[in-house]
């Protein structure tokens, strides 16, 4: 499988690290989920900017940390900041957790954003697993690449029994991906509606593909954290998102250390 040529540098500085072996699970926490770190024992950090290669978030949320431990006798990696396209990163360098995850050999790849909800059944906290993604005609992996099939959709039912035994109710839903890093207009979100998207965001799309491209076993989880644009007649705005994990951040643990553990 061919990689971007930048992440040779990366994978070259972290070869010459003390890292565990054979790694359970790779997490990538969204805006306001870095919380989970929390969770990882004996974690050992590597700051984004000390990796040569490694793109930097600019993202308030996302702290930019690799963080490697484990969780109950399971070695894992997290992700505490992603990249994204809004930020001027290509698309290449917003799926580098994937990459680095399918170099270190991770057996699977658990990828969790925060959302706002299209569907007016949903509320602000509701845990929604992505069925599916939506991606408006939009090109979001990186070309040249051949042709593949996303296929993170058959590893959902599964998800969902995981939660329902931990007592966590969850919705399934159509995650829309949008550029951003402005909020939709109502127009739009009406318009995604109609499409059948559930919730919107500005990841996670190109991550469950190239991960789909590499083999790797992904499954996304979204934290509702706002009603998007015309949905209420309240203004959007970053606290609302930190709000919102921080009212979950406990569940979303539970969650993702059951993933780690069944998956």
């Amino acid at each position: 499988m061919s990689l971007p040529n930048f992440t040779d540098k990366i994978f070259s500085y972290l070869d010459n690290q003390e890292l565990p072996e054979n790694i359970e699970a790779a997490v990538i926490l969204g805006s306001g989920l870095g919380g989970f770190a929390d969770q990882i024992q004996n974690p050992s950090t590597i700051p984004y900017h000390d990796i040569p290669g490694m793109p930097v978030s600019s993202v308030e949320g996302h702290a930019g940390e690799l963080i490697f431990g484990s969780v109950n006798d399971q070695n894992v990696m997290a992700f505490s900041g992603r990249f994204h396209h809004y930020e001027g990163f290509s698309f290449d360098e917003t799926a580098t957790p994937v990459y680095i995850a399918n170099y270190l050999g991770s057996d699977k790849l658990i990828v969790s954003n925060a959302a706002g909800a299209i569907n007016t059944s949903f509320s602000v906290g509701d845990l929604m697993v992505i069925e599916s993604v939506i991606r408006n005609n939009l090109a979001i992996s990186p070309l040249g690449n051949p042709k593949h099939r996303y296929q993170h959709h058959q590893w959902v039912p599964k998800v969902r029994k995981i939660a329902a035994e931990l007592g966590l109710v969850t919705q399934l839903g159509n995650y829309m991906y949008v550029t951003g890093p402005n909020y939709e207009t109502k127009a739009e979100i009406r318009s995604f509606r109609k499409m059948g998207a559930d919730a919107v965001g500005m990841s996670t799309a190109t991550e469950l593909f190239e991960a789909a491209r590499l083999n790797l076993k992904s499954t996304a989880i979204s934290l509702i954290t706002n009603m998007s644009t015309g949905v209420t007649g309240e203004k959007l705005d970053h606290e609302e998102v930190k709000a919102a994990a921080d009212a979950r951040k406990e569940d979303f643990a539970k969650l993702v250390t059951a993933l780690i553990e069944k998956l």
